[in-house]
Protein backbone atom coordinates (compact mmCIF):
# COMPACT_ATOMS: atom_id res chain seq x y z
CA UNK A 1 0.00 0.00 0.00
CA UNK A 2 1.10 3.89 -0.71
CA UNK A 3 0.70 5.90 2.77
CA UNK A 4 -2.51 7.56 0.94
CA UNK A 5 -4.19 3.87 0.95
CA UNK A 6 -2.78 3.36 4.05
CA UNK A 7 -4.18 6.15 5.35
CA UNK A 8 -7.54 5.62 4.09
CA UNK A 9 -7.55 1.81 4.86
CA UNK A 10 -7.00 3.14 9.22
CA UNK A 11 -9.36 5.58 8.56
CA UNK A 12 -12.28 2.87 7.20
CA UNK A 13 -11.16 0.44 10.21
CA UNK A 14 -11.23 4.14 12.50
CA UNK A 15 -15.19 4.67 11.19
CA UNK A 16 -16.40 2.05 13.81
CA UNK A 17 -15.00 3.23 16.79
CA UNK A 18 -17.64 4.38 19.02
CA UNK A 19 -20.73 2.11 17.76
CA UNK A 20 -21.90 -0.06 19.71
CA UNK A 21 -23.42 -3.87 18.03
CA UNK A 22 -26.86 -5.27 18.36
CA UNK A 23 -27.22 -7.30 21.87
CA UNK A 24 -26.47 -10.65 21.22
CA UNK A 25 -27.29 -13.59 23.83
CA UNK A 26 -25.38 -16.47 24.81
CA UNK A 27 -26.34 -20.29 22.72
CA UNK A 28 -26.37 -21.82 26.02
CA UNK A 29 -27.02 -21.10 29.68
CA UNK A 30 -24.42 -21.06 32.19
CA UNK A 31 -24.09 -24.63 33.03
CA UNK A 32 -22.64 -27.30 35.45
CA UNK A 33 -20.80 -29.19 32.69
CA UNK A 34 -18.94 -26.32 31.44
CA UNK A 35 -17.52 -25.36 34.47
CA UNK A 36 -16.55 -28.67 35.50
CA UNK A 37 -14.73 -28.90 31.88
CA UNK A 38 -13.28 -25.18 32.42
CA UNK A 39 -11.96 -26.60 35.93
CA UNK A 40 -10.51 -29.81 34.91
CA UNK A 41 -8.35 -28.38 31.83
CA UNK A 42 -7.22 -25.42 34.25
CA UNK A 43 -7.13 -28.28 37.28
CA UNK A 44 -8.65 -25.85 39.42
CA UNK A 45 -10.32 -27.57 42.64
CA UNK A 46 -12.16 -24.62 44.24
CA UNK A 47 -14.95 -26.23 45.53
CA UNK A 48 -17.79 -23.52 45.39
CA UNK A 49 -17.48 -24.27 41.17
CA UNK A 50 -17.66 -28.05 41.42
CA UNK A 51 -18.78 -29.57 45.09
CA UNK A 52 -22.54 -29.12 45.27
CA UNK A 53 -22.74 -29.39 48.94
CA UNK A 54 -19.37 -27.16 50.26
CA UNK A 55 -20.76 -24.13 48.07
CA UNK A 56 -24.17 -24.45 49.36
CA UNK A 57 -22.84 -23.59 52.32
CA UNK A 58 -20.16 -21.25 51.25
CA UNK A 59 -21.14 -17.34 50.89
CA UNK A 60 -22.35 -17.91 47.40
CA UNK A 61 -25.26 -20.10 48.81
CA UNK A 62 -25.30 -22.49 45.23
CA UNK A 63 -22.40 -23.60 42.80
CA UNK A 64 -20.63 -20.65 40.89
CA UNK A 65 -18.87 -20.44 37.41
CA UNK A 66 -15.35 -19.19 38.06
CA UNK A 67 -15.08 -15.48 37.09
CA UNK A 68 -12.23 -15.48 34.89
CA UNK A 69 -14.38 -17.93 32.35
CA UNK A 70 -16.99 -14.71 32.01
CA UNK A 71 -16.07 -14.40 28.00
CA UNK A 72 -16.82 -18.19 27.44
CA UNK A 73 -20.21 -18.17 27.62
CA UNK A 74 -20.33 -15.54 24.48
CA UNK A 75 -18.15 -16.95 22.65
CA UNK A 76 -19.45 -18.89 19.15
CA UNK A 77 -17.69 -21.86 19.51
CA UNK A 78 -16.53 -24.29 16.23
CA UNK A 79 -20.17 -23.04 14.66
CA UNK A 80 -19.85 -20.75 11.74
CA UNK A 81 -22.65 -17.98 12.56
CA UNK A 82 -23.33 -14.41 11.27
CA UNK A 83 -22.30 -12.21 13.89
CA UNK A 84 -22.84 -8.36 13.90
CA UNK A 85 -19.91 -7.26 16.13
CA UNK A 86 -18.07 -4.05 15.15
CA UNK A 87 -14.98 -5.89 16.52
CA UNK A 88 -15.83 -8.51 14.13
CA UNK A 89 -16.59 -6.58 10.87
CA UNK A 90 -13.03 -4.85 11.00
CA UNK A 91 -11.18 -7.91 12.05
CA UNK A 92 -12.56 -9.58 8.63
CA UNK A 93 -11.40 -5.98 6.76
CA UNK A 94 -7.62 -7.07 8.32
CA UNK A 95 -8.08 -10.48 7.31
CA UNK A 96 -8.60 -9.28 3.66
CA UNK A 97 -5.79 -6.99 3.38
CA UNK A 98 -3.54 -9.44 4.59
CA UNK A 99 -3.27 -9.10 8.30
CA UNK A 100 -4.32 -12.76 8.44
CA UNK A 101 -2.58 -13.67 11.95
CA UNK A 102 -3.47 -12.73 15.51
CA UNK A 103 -2.28 -13.02 19.01
CA UNK A 104 -4.25 -11.35 22.29
CA UNK A 105 -2.18 -8.70 23.73
CA UNK A 106 -4.06 -7.05 26.84
CA UNK A 107 -7.18 -7.66 28.40
CA UNK A 108 -8.90 -6.17 31.09
CA UNK A 109 -11.78 -7.85 32.65
CA UNK A 110 -14.26 -6.81 35.70
CA UNK A 111 -16.32 -9.07 37.80
CA UNK A 112 -19.38 -7.47 39.45
CA UNK A 113 -20.89 -10.76 40.21
CA UNK A 114 -20.03 -14.30 40.12
CA UNK A 115 -22.23 -16.64 37.38
CA UNK A 116 -24.22 -19.24 38.77
CA UNK A 117 -26.14 -22.37 36.78
CA UNK A 118 -29.00 -21.10 34.96
CA UNK A 119 -28.02 -17.11 34.32
CA UNK A 120 -28.41 -16.07 30.66
CA UNK A 121 -25.97 -13.62 29.32
CA UNK A 122 -25.83 -11.02 26.69
CA UNK A 123 -23.27 -9.14 25.33
CA UNK A 124 -23.09 -5.82 23.88
CA UNK A 125 -19.37 -5.51 21.85
CA UNK A 126 -17.80 -2.30 20.72
CA UNK A 127 -14.92 -1.36 19.25
CA UNK A 128 -12.21 1.14 20.97
CA UNK A 129 -9.56 2.06 19.37
CA UNK A 130 -7.07 0.42 15.85
CA UNK A 131 -3.79 1.71 15.60
CA UNK A 132 -1.72 2.76 13.25
CA UNK A 133 0.31 0.11 11.34
CA UNK A 134 2.87 -1.11 13.78
CA UNK A 135 5.96 -2.93 12.95
CA UNK A 136 6.19 -5.51 16.38
CA UNK A 137 8.90 -8.73 16.97
CA UNK A 138 5.41 -11.00 15.34
CA UNK A 139 5.06 -9.23 12.51
CA UNK A 140 3.52 -5.85 10.57
CA UNK A 141 0.29 -5.44 11.81
CA UNK A 142 -2.76 -3.24 13.61
CA UNK A 143 -3.87 -3.56 17.27
CA UNK A 144 -7.45 -4.17 17.58
CA UNK A 145 -9.52 -2.89 21.00
CA UNK A 146 -12.79 -4.30 21.54
CA UNK A 147 -14.84 -3.67 24.84
CA UNK A 148 -17.54 -5.71 25.74
CA UNK A 149 -20.59 -5.77 28.12
CA UNK A 150 -22.29 -8.57 29.94
CA UNK A 151 -25.65 -8.77 31.35
CA UNK A 152 -27.68 -11.41 33.00
CA UNK A 153 -31.42 -12.71 31.81
CA UNK A 154 -32.79 -9.63 34.28
CA UNK A 155 -31.18 -7.09 32.14
CA UNK A 156 -28.34 -6.68 35.64
CA UNK A 157 -25.08 -5.93 34.61
CA UNK A 158 -22.15 -8.51 35.60
CA UNK A 159 -19.08 -7.38 33.97
CA UNK A 160 -17.13 -6.48 31.53
CA UNK A 161 -13.77 -7.35 29.28
CA UNK A 162 -11.90 -5.32 27.40
CA UNK A 163 -10.12 -7.05 24.88
CA UNK A 164 -6.23 -6.48 22.27
CA UNK A 165 -5.89 -8.41 19.64
CA UNK A 166 -2.53 -7.89 17.08
CA UNK A 167 -3.80 -8.48 14.05
CA UNK A 168 -0.31 -8.86 11.70
CA UNK A 169 0.76 -10.36 8.74
CA UNK A 170 3.14 -13.32 8.84
CA UNK A 171 6.73 -13.36 7.96
CA UNK A 172 6.98 -10.00 8.23
CA UNK A 173 8.13 -10.08 12.27
CA UNK A 174 12.07 -9.37 13.76
CA UNK A 175 11.66 -13.06 14.86
CA UNK A 176 12.32 -14.85 11.78
CA UNK A 177 15.33 -13.07 11.83
CA UNK A 178 16.58 -13.29 14.79
CA UNK A 179 16.34 -17.17 14.47
CA UNK A 180 18.41 -17.27 11.32
CA UNK A 181 21.16 -14.95 12.91
CA UNK A 182 20.75 -17.36 15.97
CA UNK A 183 21.41 -20.39 13.67
CA UNK A 184 24.06 -18.66 11.87
CA UNK A 185 26.68 -18.77 14.72
CA UNK A 186 26.62 -22.68 14.54
CA UNK A 187 25.36 -25.78 16.37
CA UNK A 188 25.15 -25.36 20.40
CA UNK A 189 27.65 -27.06 22.28
CA UNK A 190 26.11 -30.36 23.93
CA UNK A 191 26.17 -30.56 27.78
CA UNK A 192 29.15 -32.32 29.33
CA UNK A 193 28.24 -35.93 29.38
CA UNK A 194 27.74 -38.37 32.76
CA UNK A 195 30.40 -40.45 33.34
CA UNK A 196 27.67 -43.81 33.97
CA UNK A 197 29.44 -47.17 35.38
CA UNK A 198 28.24 -50.65 36.27
CA UNK A 199 27.25 -50.05 39.83
CA UNK A 200 25.77 -46.39 38.74
CA UNK A 201 24.16 -47.83 34.92
CA UNK A 202 20.49 -48.02 37.23
CA UNK A 203 20.69 -44.82 38.47
CA UNK A 204 20.29 -43.43 34.77
CA UNK A 205 18.37 -45.97 32.95
CA UNK A 206 15.42 -44.71 36.11
CA UNK A 207 15.16 -41.28 33.93
CA UNK A 208 13.80 -43.16 31.23
CA UNK A 209 10.93 -44.19 32.79
CA UNK A 210 10.14 -40.92 34.69
CA UNK A 211 11.93 -42.41 37.85
CA UNK A 212 14.59 -40.98 40.10
CA UNK A 213 16.23 -44.56 41.80
CA UNK A 214 18.13 -44.56 45.23
CA UNK A 215 20.74 -47.12 45.47
CA UNK A 216 19.59 -49.46 48.73
CA UNK A 217 21.32 -51.90 50.45
CA UNK A 218 20.40 -55.52 49.96
CA UNK A 219 21.55 -56.59 53.39
CA UNK A 220 20.72 -53.33 55.87
CA UNK A 221 18.22 -51.57 53.97
CA UNK A 222 20.30 -48.23 54.22
CA UNK A 223 20.06 -45.64 51.44
CA UNK A 224 23.11 -44.16 49.27
CA UNK A 225 23.51 -41.47 47.17
CA UNK A 226 25.68 -41.41 45.17
CA UNK A 227 25.49 -44.97 44.67
CA UNK A 228 28.81 -47.10 46.72
CA UNK A 229 30.79 -50.45 45.47
CA UNK A 230 30.09 -51.33 49.48
CA UNK A 231 28.01 -50.46 52.01
CA UNK A 232 29.48 -48.28 54.83
CA UNK A 233 26.39 -49.48 57.43
CA UNK A 234 27.38 -52.53 57.13
CA UNK A 235 30.05 -53.92 55.11
CA UNK A 236 27.42 -55.73 52.28
CA UNK A 237 27.62 -55.82 47.96
CA UNK A 238 24.51 -56.44 47.25
CA UNK A 239 22.14 -53.53 46.28
CA UNK A 240 18.99 -52.74 44.87
CA UNK A 241 17.18 -49.73 44.67
CA UNK A 242 14.28 -47.32 45.91
CA UNK A 243 12.16 -45.55 43.46
CA UNK A 244 12.11 -41.64 45.42
CA UNK A 245 8.92 -39.99 45.82
CA UNK A 246 10.95 -37.32 43.91
CA UNK A 247 9.86 -34.08 46.60
CA UNK A 248 12.39 -32.51 49.05
CA UNK A 249 14.01 -29.34 50.35
CA UNK A 250 16.58 -27.04 49.09
CA UNK A 251 19.61 -28.11 51.71
CA UNK A 252 21.96 -25.65 50.07
CA UNK A 253 22.68 -23.90 46.87
CA UNK A 254 24.86 -21.47 44.27
CA UNK A 255 24.28 -19.62 41.39
CA UNK A 256 27.61 -19.73 39.24
CA UNK A 257 28.31 -16.66 37.54
CA UNK A 258 31.42 -16.79 35.46
CA UNK A 259 33.21 -17.64 33.29
CA UNK A 260 29.99 -18.91 31.72
CA UNK A 261 29.84 -22.03 29.78
CA UNK A 262 28.17 -22.22 26.30
CA UNK A 263 26.40 -25.56 26.48
CA UNK A 264 24.35 -24.16 29.39
CA UNK A 265 21.88 -21.49 29.68
CA UNK A 266 21.64 -19.16 32.34
CA UNK A 267 20.78 -17.62 34.68
CA UNK A 268 22.00 -21.22 36.23
CA UNK A 269 21.34 -22.57 39.84
CA UNK A 270 23.26 -25.49 41.40
CA UNK A 271 21.57 -26.85 44.32
CA UNK A 272 21.73 -29.57 46.74
CA UNK A 273 18.31 -31.31 47.31
CA UNK A 274 18.01 -33.50 50.42
CA UNK A 275 15.20 -35.82 49.55
CA UNK A 276 12.05 -36.96 51.88
CA UNK A 277 13.93 -40.02 52.13
CA UNK A 278 17.06 -38.71 53.81
CA UNK A 279 19.67 -38.48 50.76
CA UNK A 280 20.83 -35.40 49.18
CA UNK A 281 21.94 -35.00 45.38
CA UNK A 282 23.44 -32.47 43.62
CA UNK A 283 21.07 -30.73 40.84
CA UNK A 284 19.59 -27.28 39.53
CA UNK A 285 16.97 -25.39 40.79
CA UNK A 286 14.68 -24.73 37.57
CA UNK A 287 11.74 -22.79 36.43
CA UNK A 288 12.93 -19.83 39.38
CA UNK A 289 14.19 -16.79 39.11
CA UNK A 290 17.31 -17.24 40.84
CA UNK A 291 16.88 -14.65 43.80
CA UNK A 292 13.58 -16.46 45.00
CA UNK A 293 15.86 -19.70 45.63
CA UNK A 294 15.75 -20.39 49.76
CA UNK A 295 17.11 -23.11 51.74
CA UNK A 296 14.65 -25.06 53.18
CA UNK A 297 12.18 -23.91 49.84
CA UNK A 298 9.75 -27.43 48.94
CA UNK A 299 10.97 -28.77 45.51
CA UNK A 300 9.86 -31.91 43.25
CA UNK A 301 11.86 -33.39 40.19
CA UNK A 302 11.26 -32.68 36.72
CA UNK A 303 13.12 -34.68 33.97
CA UNK A 304 14.63 -32.54 31.37
CA UNK A 305 16.58 -33.13 28.14
CA UNK A 306 18.93 -30.23 27.52
CA UNK A 307 19.52 -32.29 24.38
CA UNK A 308 17.76 -35.07 22.67
CA UNK A 309 20.55 -37.69 23.74
CA UNK A 310 20.24 -36.73 27.37
CA UNK A 311 17.59 -36.95 30.50
CA UNK A 312 18.50 -35.08 33.82
CA UNK A 313 16.92 -35.12 36.98
CA UNK A 314 16.50 -31.31 38.13
CA UNK A 315 14.28 -29.85 40.42
CA UNK A 316 11.70 -27.39 40.54
CA UNK A 317 9.53 -25.44 43.50
CA UNK A 318 6.37 -27.57 44.39
CA UNK A 319 2.89 -26.48 43.70
CA UNK A 320 1.70 -24.55 46.60
CA UNK A 321 -0.85 -26.63 48.24
CA UNK A 322 -4.43 -24.81 47.73
CA UNK A 323 -5.78 -22.97 50.83
CA UNK A 324 -8.70 -24.66 52.64
CA UNK A 325 -9.65 -21.97 54.81
CA UNK A 326 -10.35 -18.29 53.40
CA UNK A 327 -7.45 -16.03 53.68
CA UNK A 328 -9.06 -12.80 55.98
CA UNK A 329 -8.35 -9.38 54.73
CA UNK A 330 -6.51 -8.55 58.08
CA UNK A 331 -3.92 -11.02 57.92
CA UNK A 332 -2.85 -9.76 54.95
CA UNK A 333 -0.17 -6.76 54.49
CA UNK A 334 1.34 -4.67 51.50
CA UNK A 335 4.29 -6.45 50.41
CA UNK A 336 3.16 -10.22 51.10
CA UNK A 337 4.37 -12.19 48.81
CA UNK A 338 2.48 -15.25 46.78
CA UNK A 339 4.79 -18.57 47.09
CA UNK A 340 6.01 -19.34 43.58
CA UNK A 341 3.61 -21.90 41.48
CA UNK A 342 5.47 -23.76 38.15
CA UNK A 343 2.73 -24.45 35.65
CA UNK A 344 4.09 -27.54 32.91
CA UNK A 345 3.29 -26.01 29.77
CA UNK A 346 2.29 -28.96 27.62
CA UNK A 347 0.48 -29.32 24.52
CA UNK A 348 -2.61 -30.90 26.55
CA UNK A 349 -3.08 -27.82 28.36
CA UNK A 350 -2.94 -25.70 25.34
CA UNK A 351 -5.44 -27.66 23.66
CA UNK A 352 -7.71 -28.09 27.14
CA UNK A 353 -7.58 -24.24 27.63
CA UNK A 354 -8.58 -23.33 24.04
CA UNK A 355 -11.45 -25.86 23.98
CA UNK A 356 -12.63 -24.97 27.63
CA UNK A 357 -12.84 -21.30 26.63
CA UNK A 358 -14.39 -22.08 22.94
CA UNK A 359 -11.47 -20.65 21.54
CA UNK A 360 -11.32 -22.44 17.81
CA UNK A 361 -8.83 -20.12 16.56
CA UNK A 362 -6.26 -22.92 14.74
CA UNK A 363 -2.87 -21.60 16.00
CA UNK A 364 -3.84 -23.11 19.38
CA UNK A 365 -4.46 -26.67 18.69
CA UNK A 366 -2.96 -26.68 14.93
CA UNK A 367 0.80 -26.69 14.86
CA UNK A 368 1.29 -26.53 11.06
CA UNK A 369 -1.53 -23.21 11.02
CA UNK A 370 0.74 -21.77 13.65
CA UNK A 371 3.80 -22.12 11.80
CA UNK A 372 1.91 -21.10 8.67
CA UNK A 373 1.20 -17.68 9.99
CA UNK A 374 4.89 -17.07 11.38
CA UNK A 375 5.13 -18.72 15.05
CA UNK A 376 7.05 -22.37 15.78
CA UNK A 377 4.74 -24.04 17.25
CA UNK A 378 0.91 -23.39 18.71
CA UNK A 379 0.64 -21.43 21.48
CA UNK A 380 -1.57 -20.87 24.72
CA UNK A 381 -4.21 -18.16 24.54
CA UNK A 382 -5.21 -15.43 26.89
CA UNK A 383 -8.21 -16.99 28.48
CA UNK A 384 -6.06 -20.17 29.64
CA UNK A 385 -3.61 -17.43 30.51
CA UNK A 386 -6.34 -15.46 32.70
CA UNK A 387 -7.69 -19.40 33.99
CA UNK A 388 -4.53 -19.92 35.23
CA UNK A 389 -4.08 -16.86 37.12
CA UNK A 390 -7.36 -17.25 38.61
CA UNK A 391 -6.61 -20.81 39.65
CA UNK A 392 -3.59 -19.35 41.39
CA UNK A 393 -4.73 -16.40 42.88
CA UNK A 394 -8.09 -18.83 44.24
CA UNK A 395 -5.53 -21.67 45.65
CA UNK A 396 -3.74 -18.88 47.44
CA UNK A 397 -6.59 -16.58 48.74
CA UNK A 398 -8.89 -19.60 49.82
CA UNK A 399 -11.98 -20.78 48.19
CA UNK A 400 -14.75 -17.75 48.86
CA UNK A 401 -12.12 -14.98 48.58
CA UNK A 402 -14.29 -13.23 45.58
CA UNK A 403 -11.96 -11.81 42.68
CA UNK A 404 -12.91 -8.66 41.39
CA UNK A 405 -11.07 -8.02 38.47
CA UNK A 406 -8.22 -9.43 36.23
CA UNK A 407 -5.85 -7.44 34.07
CA UNK A 408 -2.86 -8.91 31.90
CA UNK A 409 -0.51 -8.38 29.33
CA UNK A 410 1.13 -10.76 27.48
CA UNK A 411 4.85 -11.06 26.52
CA UNK A 412 6.36 -14.05 24.79
CA UNK A 413 4.21 -17.10 24.25
CA UNK A 414 3.80 -20.02 26.28
CA UNK A 415 5.19 -22.49 23.52
CA UNK A 416 4.96 -26.39 24.58
CA UNK A 417 7.62 -28.26 26.57
CA UNK A 418 8.33 -24.94 28.71
CA UNK A 419 7.19 -23.97 31.96
CA UNK A 420 5.17 -20.99 32.95
CA UNK A 421 6.11 -19.96 36.80
CA UNK A 422 3.53 -17.79 38.40
CA UNK A 423 4.28 -15.48 41.37
CA UNK A 424 2.69 -12.33 42.73
CA UNK A 425 2.46 -9.95 45.50
CA UNK A 426 0.27 -7.84 47.46
CA UNK A 427 0.36 -4.41 46.46
CA UNK A 428 -2.14 -2.29 48.44
CA UNK A 429 -5.47 -3.05 50.44
CA UNK A 430 -8.09 -0.76 51.07
CA UNK A 431 -11.40 -0.48 53.10
CA UNK A 432 -14.30 0.42 50.70
CA UNK A 433 -17.86 -0.03 51.80
CA UNK A 434 -16.78 -2.22 54.47
CA UNK A 435 -15.46 -4.75 51.89
CA UNK A 436 -11.76 -5.65 52.58
CA UNK A 437 -9.74 -5.15 49.07
CA UNK A 438 -6.53 -5.92 47.98
CA UNK A 439 -4.74 -5.09 44.49
CA UNK A 440 -2.18 -8.34 43.92
CA UNK A 441 0.40 -7.79 41.24
CA UNK A 442 1.28 -11.28 38.83
CA UNK A 443 3.82 -12.20 37.04
CA UNK A 444 4.33 -15.58 35.15
CA UNK A 445 7.47 -16.00 33.45
CA UNK A 446 8.95 -19.57 31.31
CA UNK A 447 12.59 -19.31 29.75
CA UNK A 448 11.53 -16.94 27.15
CA UNK A 449 10.90 -14.23 29.37
CA UNK A 450 7.81 -12.69 31.01
CA UNK A 451 4.56 -14.40 29.17
CA UNK A 452 2.32 -12.61 31.78
CA UNK A 453 2.26 -9.05 33.76
CA UNK A 454 -0.77 -7.65 35.28
CA UNK A 455 -2.94 -7.32 38.77
CA UNK A 456 -5.50 -8.72 40.07
CA UNK A 457 -8.63 -6.54 42.71
CA UNK A 458 -9.63 -9.57 45.34
CA UNK A 459 -12.29 -9.27 47.95
CA UNK A 460 -10.94 -10.79 51.13
CA UNK A 461 -13.56 -11.29 54.78
CA UNK A 462 -12.70 -9.07 57.23
CA UNK A 463 -11.78 -10.22 60.77
CA UNK A 464 -14.88 -12.14 62.03
CA UNK A 465 -17.17 -10.95 59.00
CA UNK A 466 -17.92 -13.33 56.15
CA UNK A 467 -17.25 -12.03 51.94
CA UNK A 468 -20.06 -10.70 50.90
Amino acid sequence: MTDAERAAFLEQLRAQVGKASQPESARDPVNQPMIRHWCDAMEDQNPVYTDAPFAAQSIHRTLVAPPAMLHAWMMPGNISRQVRQRGKSVLSRLNAAGYTSVVATNSEQEYLRYLKPGDVLTGVESLTGVSEEKHTTLGAGHFVTMRTEYRDQTGAAVGHMQLRLLKFKPGTGRSANAEGAEAAKGPRPVRPRPGISRDTQFFWDGFKVGELRIQRCNTCRTLHHPPMVRCPACGGYEFGYQVSSGKGTVYSFVEPCHPKVPAFDYPYVVGLVELEEGTRLITNIVDLDPEKVAVGMRVEVVFQKPDPDLILPMFRPQRPPRRQTTLSFDAVAVGDELPPCPIPVTTRLIVAGAIASRDYQDVHHDREAAVERGLPDIFMNIFTTGGLCGRYLSDWAGPEALMRSLTMRLGVPNFPHDTMTLAGAVRSKSVHDGRGLIEVGLRGYNRRGDHVTGTAGLELPRQGEAVR
